[in-house]
């Protein structure tokens, strides 16, 4: 049977392999990636807090913690607690701010209703 793409149906860009992004990736970096991207809206934002996290990827708080801080480092995720946001692969080539934040809070509230960054 041919797989059919659900309503709901969340999407990882090619690029992620073909242009090498995830090489290096630690598995708990590169289960936290795949696991943000599957539950992420539009915008890239995601809802879920580090507890949940932990609980469905089977990971300690330390785990988490790193493979979180590699994924800010390699500009594949925006993260502010409570939120994370993934961010276009194209962002990775961006400057990113003094303070290491892709997007302010600001932004990304702003973004979530609507207007521009």
């Amino acid at each position: 049977m041919i797989r059919r793409v659900p309503e709901q149906f969340s999407w990882v860009d090619h690029r992620l392999v073909r242009e090498r992004y995830i090489d290096g990736l630690s598995n708990s970096a590169a289960a936290l990636y795949l696991f943000l991207v599957t539950v992420s809206d539009a915008r890239g934002m995601s809802y879920y807090g580090d507890a949940s996290l932990q609980k469905r990827l089977g990971m300690n708080e330390d785990m988490l913690g790193k493979a979180r801080e590699v994924l800010v480092e390699q500009r594949l995720i925006a993260f502010r607690k409570p939120l994370y946001q993934v961010l276009a692969l194209d962002h990775r080539r961006e400057p990113v701010a003094a303070t290491g934040e892709p997007c302010s809070m600001g932004q990304i509230l702003r973004q979530m209703m609507g207007g521009g960054a």
